[in-house]
């Protein structure tokens, strides 16, 4: 069987996770040239419910498209903590922002002030989603950051590239500083 790697982004409708899956996973499909599966669940949650979105990476055609025990989750509030922990694999990794996730199920965890950190050196809280990506892809090593970059780019809407790569870069320094 191939390498096989699964990441659950989540949070609340409106954080960008949605749209930070799809990064991850051209990312990884269009740049780094892997086998690719994301799926998403907003329905009414993206008005403010929980949200997640889920990036399957393979080596391998993948032949189921959900993420069975993800290898990482990143949890942007407490109640996607307190809704996901329990599906990560063990000795998975887990990633909080800990401007709103302030209790977890366990010690082994990385806890990051995305949201206010993007508040303080970028005066945008919209882009705390590219904060915990570029975070995420520097402790996991799931894409490389050049194809990060190059995805985050693309995606980027028009006019805001600049602040978008500062975020990236942003989540790298963080990751390197709680680590």
């Amino acid at each position: 069987m191939g390498y096989r790697y699964e990441v659950r982004l989540s949070g609340s409708g409106g954080q960008g996770l949605i749209l930070a899956g799809i990064i991850l996973a051209e990312a990884a499909g269009i740049y780094d040239g892997k086998y690719v599966c994301q799926s998403q669940s907003y329905g009414p949650e993206a008005r403010g419910g929980a949200s997640k979105s889920e990036v399957i990476i393979s080596d391998e055609e993948i032949d189921y498209p959900k993420a069975l025990k993800p290898d990482v989750l990143l949890a942007m509030n407490q109640s996607s903590c307190d809704l996901y922990f329990f599906d990560l694999k063990p000795n998975g990794t887990f990633i909080v922002d800990s401007t709103f996730v302030r209790q977890v199920p366990t010690t082994k965890v990385i806890s990051i002030p995305f949201t206010a950190m993007a508040r303080k050196e970028l005066g945008k809280e919209v882009v705390a989603n590219v904060v915990a990506l570029g975070s995420l892809v520097y402790i996991t090593g799931v894409v490389s950051l050049k194809s990060l970059e190059s995805a985050l780019i693309n995606r980027a809407p028009s006019g805001t590239e600049e602040l978008n790569l500062r975020a990236m870069e942003l989540g790298v320094q963080l990751a390197k500083a709680y680590q």
